[in-house]
């Protein structure tokens, strides 16, 4: 196995971090001290405690690319890979990438019917805690109203402040704001080699980047050479600043390959942002993936991933709810309520966070499964939020036959959870047992692991219907339900005698 592939170097990360201590338990400087741009300062930055306290994030990816519609996110790359499917479709549909690049997509990304309002209200009524947009994509086109670059949603495509009108609706909900960024990406994205292609246009260089080498692009688990220049590494910079000064982000979030970036640069951002929300008062989170900061700098990220066992600092994993692409498609694969949700409280067992995106059209219409499938999670939240806002991971995560897989992309390769695979969170004296299949058996919990005489009562979340159960030899065996409350991940809470 090649030891720098993404699930080696995740692997890595998750051994080390066994001894490290992270963010959620370092100190923080006192208020007059100021974080400086070196990896033992950023590291006194403490995770807040709302994000220790939240479980679950809306965010979407929302661009130009939403209006081919096809396939993948990634179309603003592989429509100019000569032989590529994508550019076979291309070609068919919008005629050669020398006539129609990338670019002539911004006009035709209207949005005319987005309404944040909107959008927020369905975001709060699907029980998450914090969400935004995708601020800036591969693509290079940024979704706020930018003085850095042309290429921006407010002077071109919808001509509206998508991420400010975003993050006043979202706070007018009482969400907290999150801005991500992969701009890193765009670094060889598009073939501003090739001059068979509008990217090699001088004219549209502050669009399609720096020119570079054919050969230049590759995933995030090869070395880039050559690597960005300072222009690219200080615009890189420049624009997330933009972001964090003009709409306070609360959490910012960053893909993968930002290890191109100068470390100095990613240490100016971090001592930068940490230094701006500590004199506003204001709690903040940044996530990385992989090694891309160091460890106890900021919270670790996965990518369509979880953990297959407890983790003893808080993580955050991103996946979509389509099965296939992070954007809108023509074509959608749409994963079902009770695989979100599973998917949920399986990753929040392990001290972990959903942050979990949906795809809007161009026209800025929420898809109509998509709107069905946040409105029953929250359905879902009305009835289990106790059971997984503000809790703790348990002693143990759970029990259960049903084994899952690790590693970066990795989570179609993960089964279906069934009524013998139990998951557990914790809240003062209560211990919340999660059965992931609605129960035809006896449950059986082997995992609790206390006296005798320490549970008090058992209940079924959601129901007043009285259970039969009982404890014997460490062993709690409860009688199912007569009715079924809910379609997804059934809560039954166990009452202790004292606090855990």
């Amino acid at each position: 196995m090649n030891k720098n592939s993404p699930f080696c170097r995740l692997i890595t990360i998750l051994a080390l971090a066994l001894f490290v201590n992270t963010a959620c338990t370092s100190s923080v400087p006192d208020n007059s001290s100021e974080y400086q741009a070196n990896w033992s300062s950023v590291k006194q930055h403490e995770t807040p405690r709302w994000f220790l306290d939240a479980k679950f994030g809306i965010y979407f990816h929302w661009g130009p690319y939403s209006v081919p519609a096809h396939e993948t996110e990634w179309y603003s790359m592989l429509m100019y890979n000569e032989g590529h499917p994508i550019r076979q479709h291309h070609e068919k549909t919008y005629g050669s990438v020398d006539s129609f690049g990338y670019k002539d997509f911004i006009p035709m990304f209207t949005g005319e019917n987005f309404d944040p309002t909107e959008w927020a209200s369905l975001i709060k009524q699907s029980g998450a805690e914090f969400a935004g947009p995708v601020s800036l994509h591969a693509d290079g086109f940024a979704m706020w109203d930018s003085d850095i670059t042309r290429w921006n949603a407010k002077d071109m495509g919808p001509k509206r402040d998508i991420v400010g009108e975003m993050a006043n609706a979202l706070r007018n909900e009482g969400l907290k704001f999150i801005a991500t960024f992969h701009h890193q990406w765009k670094y060889a994205w598009y073939p501003t080699w090739d001059e068979n292609t509008d990217a090699s246009n001088h004219e549209y260089a502050d669009l399609y980047g720096p020119k570079v080498p054919k050969g230049t692009f590759v995933l995030a688990d090869k070395p880039t050479t050559p690597l960005p220049d300072e222009a690219f590494n200080q615009q890189w910079l420049d624009k997330i600043i933009e972001v964090v000064d003009k709409y306070n982000p609360d959490l910012v979030y960053f893909d993968n390959k930002m290890d191109i970036i100068k470390e100095d640069k990613r240490l100016e951002f971090l001592s930068y942002y940490y230094n701006h929300a500590q004199s506003r008062e204001q709690d903040v989170v940044v996530t990385y993936k992989f090694e891309d900061l160091e460890k106890g700098s900021a919270v670790l990220d996965l990518e369509r991933a979880r953990m297959s066992e407890l983790m003893p600092f808080p993580w955050l994993t991103d996946d979509s709810i389509d099965w296939d692409s992070w954007s809108h498609t023509n074509n959608p694969n749409y994963k079902s309520t009770n695989r979100i949700i599973d998917f949920l409280v399986d990753v929040v067992s392990k001290n972990g966070r959903v942050l979990l995106n949906i795809t809007p059209t161009a026209s800025g219409d929420i898809p109509t499964e998509v709107r069905h499938r946040l409105k029953e999670i929250g359905e879902w939240f009305q009835i289990n939020g106790e059971a997984i806002y503000g809790t703790q991971p348990w002693k143990v995560y759970g029990q259960g036959p049903t084994k899952i897989i690790e590693g970066h992309l990795s989570e179609q390769q993960n089964a279906e959870k069934t009524e013998r695979d139990i998951r557990f969170t914790q809240k003062r004296n209560n211990i919340y047992a999660f059965v992931m299949d609605w129960p035809t058996k006896p449950i059986e919990i082997t995992k609790i692991q206390t006296d005798d005489s320490a549970i008090k009562n058992v209940s079924f979340v959601g129901s007043d219907e009285k259970l039969a159960w009982s404890w014997v030899n460490n062993v709690l065996t409860i009688e199912p339900p007569m009715n079924k409350v809910g379609h997804s991940a059934f809560a039954f809470k166990i009452e202790l005698r004292k606090d855990v």
